[in-house]
């Protein structure tokens, strides 16, 4: 399994936002090894993000994403001591999911 998002969730006023810092490897399939062969493709395919088990944000990945991928976004409603939980799911079935608390 892949090792755990780095996520901080700040809020201010009415609203949140959230830094992610995902840790992938992100394979486009088009590089080659030493040998000469076509490294496959490994990369996320979907990322969600929850507030309070509540969707707040849906997104499809590609091959085009850098590698250790780092995502901010923001939401409105979120306060002090509310959980934000984010998601990801690569084109090999991997999953990982961690949770952080708004500060």
């Amino acid at each position: 399994m892949a090792d755990p998002m780095r996520i901080r969730a700040q809020a201010a006023g009415d609203k949140a936002t959230v830094r992610v810092l995902m840790s992938h490897e992100m394979e486009s399939g088009q590089r080659k090894d030493a040998s000469g062969k076509t490294v496959p493709a490994w990369f996320i395919q979907e990322v969600t993000a929850s507030l309070n088990g509540k969707p707040v944000l849906a997104a499809e990945w590609g091959p085009a994403v850098s590698k250790n991928p780092f995502m901010q976004f923001a939401i409105k409603g979120a306060k002090a001591g509310d959980k934000v939980a984010v998601t990801w799911k690569d084109n090999k079935g991997d999953t990982r999911t961690d949770e952080a608390t708004v500060s």
